[in-house]
């Protein structure tokens, strides 16, 4: 089977790229590992027939970011405000600057006004909008229901979604609804007290995912550097035939 030198390249070189790209999301999970709630990234690869040209058509490397949504390990911190949730397909609401997110990681704070705030100051919604903590005796039930010191002062929204796919991926573990998803309500949220949701990113499969990408990384460079040897040999027998 002959397969021409310059379609080698570009193979080589697409896949060099894709796993350039992979490279960079397994750096950028392993730099997460401790980030509450977050999730790892991953890429999808399928081919597409395309038309380059005169040449006709040829296949070519589609790459597709995918995010794993499996909820991580839950471990007990014994702080007062940080959450966990037993529903795996259940997000905490949250108010930013740019709009609604939603979230799994419920390492939570209060700020100057005693409202219920991610670390970074955004707020955490519950039926009735922002959440205030005025008082020190702060008890959440498993489904939502915030007491301080005896008086209920109202619900964690708990939500989900019919397709996780609709979720976009924002930060480390903010996530965005796109397209035409909508949140749903959560039937049993599980809201546990004093747990937190660490990331789903597990250290050795990433480090050894880094390894088998590092020497197909090399493997490729060996492929560009023989088709380089053929072209160069082709060249100079070119040359020694016309003289």
């Amino acid at each position: 089977m002959y397969i021409h030198n310059r379609l080698g390249l570009i193979e080589s070189t697409e896949t060099m790229l894709a796993h350039s790209r992979r490279l960079n999301q397994i750096t950028n999970n392993l730099a997460n590992v401790d980030t509450a709630g977050y999730k790892k990234e991953d890429i999808t690869f399928w081919e597409m027939l395309y038309s380059t040209d005169n040449q006709g058509p040829r296949v070519g490397k589609a790459l597709h970011d995918v995010t794993d949504m499996q909820p991580g390990v839950v471990k007990e911190t014994g702080n007062t405000l940080d959450f966990a949730l037993g529903a795996a397909d259940g997000f905490f609401k949250i108010q930013t600057p740019a709009g609604v997110r939603y979230t799994r990681a419920g390492q939570f704070t209060t700020n100057n006004e005693g409202q219920l705030t991610t670390p970074n100051g955004d707020l955490v919604l519950g039926d009735g909008g922002p959440l205030l903590i005025n008082g020190n005796n702060i008890s959440v039930a498993d489904d939502g229901n915030i007491t301080v010191d005896g008086q209920l002062a109202g619900v964690l929204t708990v939500v989900t979604f019919a397709d996780l796919r609709d979720l976009e991926k924002q930060g480390q573990n903010l996530f965005a609804l796109t397209g035409a998803g909508q949140e749903e309500e959560t039937q049993d949220p599980g809201v546990k007290q004093g747990f937190l949701e660490k990331s789903n990113v597990s250290t050795m499969k990433e480090l050894t995912a880094m390894v088998d990408l590092n020497r197909a990384y090399e493997t490729q460079q060996r492929v560009i550097r023989s088709i380089d040897d053929m072209d160069d040999k082709a060249i100079n027998r070119v040359g020694r035939l016309n003289s």
